[in-house]
């Protein structure tokens, strides 16, 4: 079973307490109503399914039920960081051919990585 950290409740909970949303940073059009039907169906439609990093937007839905934003690895489930909405990710994909997290300082360091564990 996983333990999520919800960055509101400052905890680390079931996983079953909280729900996937889909991917986290989508940006929405500038002009909607100036996009062409493609743009605005890949909008809607379309999100990035990566073998590797990938950052999701999930609900703290039987606790605080505030959104936040997880970086997770699809391969491994491994939760890298949980973080607050508005805030950005401090794990980031790594150049292709290392295959690693980075964090803000460019290592890869599990110690400075707290936030997602698994029990």
């Amino acid at each position: 079973m996983f333990h999520i950290y919800c960055p509101y409740c400052e905890e680390h909970r079931e996983e079953e307490e909280f729900h996937p949303k889909g991917q986290a940073h989508i940006a929405r059009p500038d002009d909607p109503d100036a996009c062409s039907d493609e743009e605005w169906g890949d909008y809607l439609f379309f999100r990035d399914n990566p073998r590797g990093i990938h950052h999701e937007l999930w609900v703290h839905a039987v606790g605080c039920r505030k959104f936040f934003n997880i970086t997770r690895h699809t391969v491994s489930y491994e939760i890298l960081e949980t973080y607050k909405m508005g805030a950005q990710p401090q794990v980031t994909a790594a150049p292709r051919e290392t295959g690693e997290a980075l964090g803000a300082e460019g290592r890869a360091d599990a110690k400075d990585i707290h936030e997602g564990v698994r029990a």
